[in-house]
């Protein structure tokens, strides 16, 4: 485990983030920085698709679950 520094703008956007998205600031952070390494590993896939991906790969299944 190490220490990321960054800057004061950045955190306050992750601080919103993390509360919107129920996660703490450092899982939101975690969540950011995998969905980047994948992002710069795979420039073809869209967000959507690598969530796609992700969740796959997890054996999560949404598809009998209806969006709100």
């Amino acid at each position: 485990m190490g220490i990321v520094k960054i800057g004061d703008e950045l955190h306050a956007e992750l601080r919103k983030a993390s509360s919107v998205m129920c996660r703490s600031i450092n899982a939101q952070a975690e969540f950011w920085m995998k969905v980047g390494m994948l992002a710069e590993a795979n420039p073809s896939l869209t967000f959507t698709e690598i969530m796609a991906q992700q969740l796959k790969v997890a054996d999560v299944h949404v598809s009998g679950i209806k969006a709100a």
